[in-house]
């Protein structure tokens, strides 16, 4: 297939570009490098471009006659959201229309959507299940939230057929060595402890009264080969004729 992946430059899409070239797909990056970078796209073309930019968007699913989307672009950071809420709405809600309108010209029906645990909130019970109550408390949770009701809607609108992840906290890097994570500022907990550890920089450990042993937040994570790999499961999902609310 071919597979656009938005925000592939990123994180978890580079990571999810390897996983899906390896298992044969023609991989398009379509990233405006905000940040990303263009060393982290390795496994296919890069368009570089704004997702809001309707008719760059629309040149691209023309030129590579894409089949699939998984869609990872956004702003992603909460601290900031809340200081620039406008611009979150703007970037995330405002790019995903612009995504779903040129997959609506292009007549592509299948999307994989990183969401986040973010659209839960603070949750209500503990373990957070897939049917715990969305409660956003921050723009960023919101934004993603209002995504998957957009793309509800463009299921039973437009036939769109799509999947939401809404995973924890990525770690880890490809075993390879051939893309990773890097952030400037870097805002994420283990490659901040391993820069600490270093001596490069020191990590600033927030929260002390916590229900737990020391008083600071206990986090759930997941390896981001291994969250590549679910995007790929969820892309097959989707092809063999799967559809899901999230």
């Amino acid at each position: 297939m071919r597979l656009l992946i938005t925000g592939g430059a990123g994180y978890v899409g580079s990571h999810t570009a390897k996983t899906l070239a390896r298992a044969g797909h023609q991989v398009i990056t379509y990233d405006d490098l905000s940040t990303g970078h263009e060393w982290a796209v390795r496994w296919g073309p890069l368009e570089r471009g704004d997702l809001r930019d309707a008719p760059r968007l629309y040149e691209v699913f023309t030129q590579y006659q894409i089949d699939a989307v998984l869609h990872f672009a956004a702003r992603a950071y909460v601290g900031e959201s809340m200081r620039e809420p406008y611009r979150y709405f703007d970037n995330n809600v405002g790019g995903t229309i612009c995504l779903l309108r040129a997959m609506h010209n292009a007549r592509v029906r299948l999307l994989v959507f990183s969401s986040t645990c973010a659209v839960y909130g603070i949750p209500e019970a503990i373990p957070i299940t897939e049917t715990s109550a969305p409660m956003p408390c921050n723009p960023y949770g919101e934004s993603k939230l209002i995504i998957e009701q957009m793309l509800q809607w463009a299921g039973i609108c437009d036939g769109l057929r799509w999947v939401s992840l809404r995973y924890f906290n990525a770690a880890g890097c490809d075993p390879d060595c051939e893309t990773g994570e890097l952030h400037e500022p870097e805002t994420h907990l283990i490659p901040s402890l391993l820069s600490s550890a270093l001596g490069d920089r020191p990590c600033p450990i927030y929260g002390a009264d916590y229900p737990t042993p020391d008083g600071t937040c206990v986090r759930d994570y997941i390896h981001v080969t291994d969250l590549a790999a679910a995007h790929l499961c969820a892309l097959r999902y989707l092809v063999e004729g799967g559809r899901a609310d999230r």
